[in-house]
């Protein structure tokens, strides 16, 4: 014996008419189709979303990796800066006691601040001169050849403290009423 479905035992009992059944029977169908349609429509409104978490966790990531990238290329500019300084400094005049009796105190501006280091004779008149320059290596400042200041600046200028090309360049371009003045090579202050 088959088994019947609902609404065929309600048919064939008499308790439904095939009008009521039929009626019955449109709805159902309607109410499936509309869910169908429905389901379409959040799932649609879900892989929207989920595509635009997905672009926006690309984009998060880009820009991270940017910054990494960033944050390597100082670290690879500031580790050449100071293998240059290292491998071309010239030697300090330091002593035992810090001087010795033949050293020179050469004075310099780093930011806003009076700086001095001792230097012998001979590297305080390059400095002067322009044949050497000071560069920056952490805390500490070291006398540079001229060619390696140059380098230095290239990758990153605020490394260099003093160079003398740079201040007559800066001198030339301001209207400094004293300009007809020349300052002595040789004046200590």
């Amino acid at each position: 014996m088959a088994k019947l479905s609902l609404q065929e035992q309600l048919l064939k009992s008499g308790l439904v008419s095939t009008g009521q059944a039929r009626t019955a029977k449109s709805e159902k169908h309607k109410q499936t189709k509309q869910q169908q349609h429905n389901k379409v429509a959040v799932s649609d409104d879900l892989k929207a979303e989920a595509e635009k978490n997905r672009l926006e966790r690309i984009e998060r990531d880009r820009q991270l990796n940017q910054q990494r990238q960033q944050d390597e290329q100082r670290k690879h500019v500031a580790a050449q800066i100071r293998q240059l300084i290292e491998q071309n400094r010239l030697p300090q005049d330091k002593g035992l006691s810090g001087l010795s009796d033949e050293s020179l105190a050469y004075h310099f501006i780093d930011g806003n601040k009076v700086k001095t280091i001792y230097v012998l004779p001979p590297v305080r008149d390059s400095l002067v001169a322009g044949q050497l320059a000071l560069a920056k290596l952490g805390r500490s400042y070291e006398i540079v050849p001229i060619e390696i200041a140059e380098k230095i600046r290239s990758r990153d200028p605020s490394s260099v403290i003093s160079l003398i090309a740079d201040m007559n360049e800066n001198k030339t371009q301001t209207d400094d009423p004293y300009a007809n003045y020349q300052v002595p090579d040789d004046l200590m202050w």
